[in-house]
């Protein structure tokens, strides 16, 4: 301990300066439910990295966390399967979000955190996640597609620094969604398929549950302050 002469005046850090204070609760929304699902897919098991990870995630304080593990399943029938039980569930059926975190993403312990405060800054987004990229040397980030464009697309673009970048459709590795979006009806059943034939054409289940929810008005983006490894487990590797 350094050498210091104590006067009673112990009000604190928080309470020096009220106002900021009271702005930086109100910007993270922590004063309001924030309750949280987490939908993991995975297989047999979870890579050793990737609980490390899990676990040191830290929460809105004092709210409901409710971790769902959908094993065994292929990610599509996965998350579907999982929300439809949510939907039929009395009590989660009303909580606020959804996160959806998969096996092999390494996201920052503050990730959660910091999503849930760009969700109370921005309600014109249904989701958003943070960064990350597809495996690989020649791996590109998971921000599909730019919605200044006329024609849906969802090639993908080049991250910005520190930016929130909305786009057409995001990666489930580590994103929030609002709870609500998914009772919409007009949404096809099931919400979330992976197409593999000829006849339905080819694409992964979010970028297909997008091209659906976009008809109705749901919008999306990245945060890229949110750094998320991306785990190759055959190479011990963290794209």
């Amino acid at each position: 301990m350094r050498p210091q002469l104590v006067i009673q005046d112990f009000g604190g850090a928080h309470n020096a300066d009220l106002g900021r204070t009271r702005a930086r609760l109100l910007k993270g929304g922590s004063w309001k439910r924030q309750r949280i699902i987490v939908i993991i897919p995975t297989d047999a098991m979870l890579p050793a990295k990737a609980a490390l990870s899990h676990w040191n995630l830290a929460f809105p304080p004092n709210n409901g966390v409710f971790r769902l593990l959908a094993q065994g399943m292929e990610v599509g029938d996965a998350y579907s399967t999982a929300i439809e039980q949510i939907l039929q569930h009395p009590d989660l059926s009303i909580w606020e979000y959804i996160l959806t975190l998969e096996h092999d993403n390494l996201p920052p312990p503050d990730g959660v955190l910091q999503l849930i405060a760009q969700m109370e800054q921005h309600p014109e987004y249904a989701a958003i996640g943070g960064l990350y990229f597809t495996k690989g040397e020649g791996g590109v980030a998971q921000i599909w597609g730019d919605p200044s464009d006329p024609v849906l697309n969802f090639r993908p673009r080049v991250p910005q620094p520190d930016a929130l970048m909305e786009c057409c459709g995001t990666g489930m590795g580590f994103t929030l969604f609002r709870l609500a979006m998914f009772k919409d009806q007009r949404l096809a059943r099931p919400l979330f398929r992976t197409k593999m034939s000829g006849t339905e054409g080819l694409g992964t289940q979010d970028l297909m549950f997008w091209m659906e929810a976009r008809k109705y008005g749901y919008r999306c983006a990245i945060d890229c302050r949110v750094r998320v490894g991306h785990y190759d487990v055959a190479a011990d590797m963290v794209w």
